[in-house]
């Protein structure tokens, strides 16, 4: 369980902070001011401290540098009002991971703690490896230690490690392309670990969740007032990754629009808050991903010429798990190291029969799919061994595909039908009785095979399914496809 540590002086913040994060699985400890704080980080170790920026007794920025002297590999996340922003803007700079301005969101709150810790696990892992750039070894190495990175043996493996290895030491913009779950930002974390940036933030963005009217403040921010529901100043995104890198995920889902605004700000390096007349000088790393042919997408006329030249300064292609062989088991090995540190568990091995499944399956989702398998199976496993009953019934049941080698996907893949599934073993049939668990079986297979035949492009499948994205989002999290 991670230990979150929450310093401030508002009791009544405090309290409702540490509650809601015990709801949410973490172990809270609570100080209400920085000398206490500090008493408690002597006494035993915290994966992340919430600090507040303005304490009776010190401020965010003192706390910061005793946390970062004495305790370096703690996260830190500042508790900020309107009127501190831009200094915690600063302190991002000195080594906070992230700010969070009041009033104060849960979801805001649960997102931004979850990928501070997995920033921390990452980094205090990617520590223990030799020097950076040092070899294709070395990069193989941090990314076996990071959570959800593309490892393997493989030669496509080794061909990304080689890339990888090439681009990390430039300041070159790089197009990520490859399949959706393949991995995608975790070869951007380490492009992003392996560079002279690595001590500076690293901001990742999902451009396919941004509306149209969104994304400009995302990206720009804005001053309070500047427009209906600005009620406090918000940093953008480039701002906030200023020195660092900027990941833009999904990025072929922007508008036309906002392409010519995100234009500007790569060829100028500046950025202007909406409502703001002073320019930010930038020294930023762009990189972004697709799961599209992004020329296709110029031919099409739904992507800039221009923005695409800009982004293309290198381009690595992430190869679809399905095409690298024995990797296959290196990562299920490797998330079930995982999920038994996760879940306290001991299971040990895979039976036979897994991994006859394992190898055979087409994994649609990837490497977030064996993930959310391995998981799964490693919570519901009886003994110290996963066995195919403690599969989901799409990869249990699996049939090698029959192919049509005369129509190929911009990734290489095959369109195929699959045969028909075997017959459900006695358990499966005694688990369809529960009605519930029945609906909820119906309901992932059908988005499943509606996100299998957009190649996982979630914008497209919530249309399909006539729900809008934030609640695809929601449903996939609740039946772990996310």
């Amino acid at each position: 369980m991670k230990k979150i540590l929450i310093i401030d002086d508002e009791v009544n913040v405090a309290v409702l902070l540490s509650k809601f994060l015990t709801r949410n699985g973490f172990n809270v400890t609570t100080a209400s001011s920085g000398s206490s704080g500090i008493e408690h980080l002597k006494n035993e170790e915290f994966d992340l401290v919430l600090c507040d920026y303005r304490l009776e007794d010190t401020d965010g920025r003192e706390m910061l540098r005793l946390i970062k002297t004495e305790y370096p590999t703690t996260g830190v996340i500042i508790i900020t009002g309107y009127s501190d922003i831009k200094m915690a803007v600063e302190l991002i700079k000195m080594g906070a991971y992230d700010y969070i301005s009041k009033p104060l969101y849960p979801d805001e709150i649960l997102n931004t703690i979850t990928k501070a810790i997995e920033t921390r696990q990452a980094l205090m892992e990617a520590a223990d490896a030799p020097a950076p750039v040092a070899s294709a070894k070395a990069i193989k190495k941090q990314a076996v230690s990071s959570n959800d990175v593309v490892v393997g043996t493989s030669r496509a493996s080794k061909e990304l490690f080689r890339q990888i290895e090439l681009v990390a030491p430039t300041n070159y913009s790089v197009i990520i392309l490859g399949e959706s779950g393949a991995g995608k930002e975790e070869v951007a974390k380490s492009i992003h670990m392996h560079s002279h940036r690595s001590s500076q933030p690293f901001i990742a963005m999902d451009c396919g969740s941004l509306t149209k009217e969104l994304a400009a403040s995302e990206f720009f921010g804005h001053e309070k007032g500047s427009f209906t529901g600005a009620f406090a100043t918000k940093i953008g995104h480039f701002e906030m990754a200023n020195g660092g890198t900027l990941f833009l995920d999904e990025v072929g889902n922007l508008s036309y629009e906002i392409q010519a605004a995100l234009l500007r700000t790569v060829q100028e390096r500046k950025v202007k808050r909406i409502g703001s007349t002073k320019e930010i000088d930038l020294d930023v790393r762009i990189i972004v991903a697709t799961n599209e042919n992004l020329v296709d997408a110029i031919n099409k006329g739904r992507f800039r010429e221009d923005l695409y030249h800009r982004f293309n300064e290198f381009g690595i292609y992430l190869p679809p798990l399905r095409e690298r062989g024995a990797d296959i088991m290196l990562l299920a090995e490797h998330f079930l190291r995982l999920a038994n540190q996760e879940l306290g568990r001991n299971v040990t091995q895979f039976s036979a029969e897994v991994i006859e499944c394992f190898m055979n399956y087409r994994w649609p989702g990837n490497v977030r799919e064996l993930k959310n398998i391995v998981r799964r199976a490693t919570l519901i496993s009886e003994g110290s061994e996963i066995s195919i009953k403690s599969l989901p019934l799409e990869i249990s049941n699996y049939k090698l595909p029959v192919f049509d080698h005369g129509n190929q996907s911009n990734y290489g893949q095959s369109s195929f039908q699959q045969q028909q599934p075997q017959q459900d073993r006695p358990e499966q049939k005694e688990q369809r009785h529960d009605l519930k668990n029945a609906a909820l079986e119906a309901e992932y297979e059908t988005i499943l095979r509606v996100l299998r035949e957009v190649n996982f492009n979630k914008t497209k499948a919530a249309e399909i399914l006539k729900i809008d994205r934030k609640t695809l989002y929601n449903k996939m999290k609740a039946i772990n496809l996310k």
